[in-house]
């Protein structure tokens, strides 16, 4: 999870609201990421998005079964459908997102062999929204 906060922090440098997400497949990092949505002017470069996409680049197929994403906030519905197609193994988040977090509004896009780990330094994932999303509003 330090690995996708510090994507989140590269996130943040660059204007984008920092998430950050990194995929391990065999005890290696094989996909960083972070937000890009302002850079690409892109809805769908989430985090998480641009993660899967390199992932299953790197592996040489679509399917995650044997991975793991650590990000540092809950997947939205769109995330969590695309992890859902791609099968990802387990999927690990930091903060929960109240208003657009997949859980609320679809709890079963993940695939249903997914495991799910919340709360992972869900204190400095959380802040690091907060505070960025305090400074746009001051």
């Amino acid at each position: 999870m330090r690995q996708a906060l510090e994507e989140a922090k590269k996130a943040e440098t660059k204007g984008e609201v920092p998430v950050g997400a990194v995929i391990v497949c065999g005890g290696r990092i094989i996909a960083r990421a972070y937000n890009l949505t302002e850079t690409l002017t892109d809805v769908t470069a989430h985090a998480e998005m641009q993660a899967v996409t390199m992932a299953a680049d790197f592996l040489g197929g679509k399917y995650l079964t044997d991975c793991v994403l650590y990000v540092t906030m809950e997947p939205c519905i769109m995330c969590a459908g695309a992890l859902g197609w791609s099968q990802i193994g387990k999927v690990v988040y930091g903060a929960k997102d109240e208003k657009r977090g997949y859980s609320t509004f679809a709890p079963k896009a993940l695939h249903p062999k997914c495991k799910v780990i919340s709360g992972i330094l869900e204190k400095d994932c959380a802040s690091i929204v907060t505070e960025f999303f305090r400074k746009k509003r001051n």
